[in-house]
């Protein structure tokens, strides 16, 4: 199919059944953390599967193409990232897969009803109103730092979607941990496995990736670590796996 790229935008392979994207270098182009997180998720046969934040579509899009799952959810603020995504969806042939809707994560019980996805995903901002200089465009500042909307925003809206033993993944940075199980546990979503991302395997985690189930028991694994860098501008394998490369 033959999509109309605007000015500034690119078309990107996923390497993944073909797939491609849209970004825009000038806004927010999808990292890797989304990639580790797509590879981190697991959606079953015929699941639900909603991302919270979705931005130019890259997780439902990779879920579509890595997992079995029968239909995918991006909800996404950005009116302008919303019809990149959806001019992705449409390139791809996903439109019955994929749905992208625009709306608020602080409104999410509103848009869907409660209960009503197996998985959630979600690769929220990192940084508080505190860390760091937030950039001047609302777009790249909203992707970075809590602005539009905060962890709790997020875990609250996982929470008020998934079923019961519902699957919630999330990406953040590790120097938050503390304050991510905190808020899990607040809102009934049990810790179960969690992985920690290394640049370097002599170096310390900058990432980690997080499993928790909606009114789940209290036992979490932690996976081996995952290492990205063999040497600088050489991936380990995993990760090329991960990439599908």
């Amino acid at each position: 199919m033959r999509i109309e790229l605007r000015e500034g935008e690119r078309l990107d392979d996923l390497h993944r059944g073909g797939y491609r994207i849209i970004q825009n270098e000038k806004l927010f182009c999808f990292g890797m953390d989304a990639v580790l997180l797509s590879g981190f998720a697991q959606v079953k046969e015929g699941g639900r599967a909603m991302d919270l934040g979705a931005g130019t579509g890259i997780l439902p899009i990779l879920l579509a193409a890595k997992t079995p799952g029968g239909h995918f959810t991006g909800l996404e603020i950005s009116e302008y990232c919303v019809d990149m995504a959806r001019r992705s969806v449409a390139l791809n042939a996903l439109e019955e897969r994929v749905e992208i809707v625009q709306g608020d994560i602080k409104k999410a019980g509103e848009l869907f009803a409660p209960a009503s996805f197996d998985t959630v995903t979600s690769n929220p901002p990192y940084m508080t109103a505190r860390h760091g200089l937030v950039n001047p465009d609302i777009e790249k500042a909203a992707a970075r730092h809590e602005i539009l909307c905060t962890l709790e925003d997020v875990v609250r809206a996982a929470a008020q979607l998934l079923r019961v033993g519902g699957h919630f993944y999330l990406v953040h940075r590790p120097f938050r941990l503390a304050e991510i199980i905190r808020t899990l546990s607040q809102y009934r979503l049990e810790p179960k496995r969690m992985r920690l991302v290394y640049p370097y395997v002599d170096r310390e985690p900058n990432m980690v990736l997080l499993e928790a189930v909606r009114g789940g028991r209290a036992r979490m694994t932690v996976e081996p670590p995952l290492i990205v860098y063999e040497r600088p501008g050489v991936y380990t394998r995993e990760i090329h796996e991960i990439y599908g490369n």
